[in-house]
């Protein structure tokens, strides 16, 4: 293999790891979902695999359609080929990629939601989860304080970690005010939440419980189906440990939703 293609699949790798499973918020990269990469000159081949052959039909179509769209526009790039393997709708969802025919165009009636929509519902869950962790972060440093307290918080009094660039990351993604001066504890739509905030951290916690619980989970799932997948796989960045117990609640919790 020559140094320049070497150099370009290290490229189109780079470029897959702004793909992110949406409900994960993760990318797919990390997740161990990209199962083989090739590049032959200005042609890239890639295989995608999911922990599942039932994950969301809409879920995955987003990956595979977001995978292309980045290795597209790598300038090099003359052709994109994007497979994605032993899911129920492979044969649809590869079709359509290689058609660009869209979500829409591959679906038909069966795309109830949009992909737009499906993408804004999930990054605002990721905002409320990392809006929590942050927030967890400060009151642990803060322990005479309580939730009560955090209507008073700012960005600036937040420590400058990866937890907080997490926060800010994800406050950019939904045009939210990023600035010191900003109130740490507002809605996705930027308003300062009002009343018991202690109900408001609660269920913070449950939206981040819930995205850490799916993440641990799936990455089992996919380590089981594909042996030698952890290989791949990162740890969580913003996890955190999940307990048994809870991992069990998730397990119905995915099952419910077809994840």
């Amino acid at each position: 293999m020559t140094t320049a293609t070497t150099t370009r699949k290290d490229e189109a790798y780079a470029a897959l790891g702004v793909v992110l499973d949406p409900e994960l918020d993760e990318p797919i990269t990390d997740l161990g979902f990209v199962r083989s990469l090739e590049v032959d000159e200005g042609t890239v081949h890639l295989h995608l695999r999911l922990p599942t052959s039932f994950c969301s039909p809409n879920f995955a179509y987003l990956m595979s359609g977001d995978a292309k769209d980045v290795l597209t526009a790598l300038p090099w790039t003359e052709r994109v080929l994007v497979e994605l393997d032993d899911h129920h709708d492979s044969d649809k969802i590869n079709a359509g990629l290689a058609a660009d025919a869209g979500y829409r165009g591959t679906f038909g009636h069966e795309a109830e939601e949009d992909l737009d929509e499906l993408r804004a519902t999930f990054r605002r869950k990721a905002y409320v989860a990392a809006m929590e962790r942050s927030l967890m972060a400060w009151l642990r440093a803060n322990p005479d304080s309580t939730e009560n307290d955090l209507t008073a918080v700012v960005l600036g009094d937040l420590p400058d970690d990866r937890t907080s660039s997490a926060l800010l990351r994800r406050r950019e993604a939904l045009e939210l005010r990023t600035d010191p001066a900003a109130p740490a504890l507002v809605d996705h739509s930027g308003r300062p939440h009002t009343g018991d905030l202690t109900m408001v951290m609660r269920r913070a916690r449950a939206t981040r419980v819930s995205i850490d619980g799916n993440a641990h989970f799936c990455r089992g799932l996919l380590q089981t189906r594909y042996p030698g997948a952890e290989e791949q796989q990162v740890p969580r960045e913003e996890g955190a440990f999940i307990p048994l117990a809870t991992l069990t609640v998730q397990h119905s919790t995915t099952q419910e939703h077809s994840r």
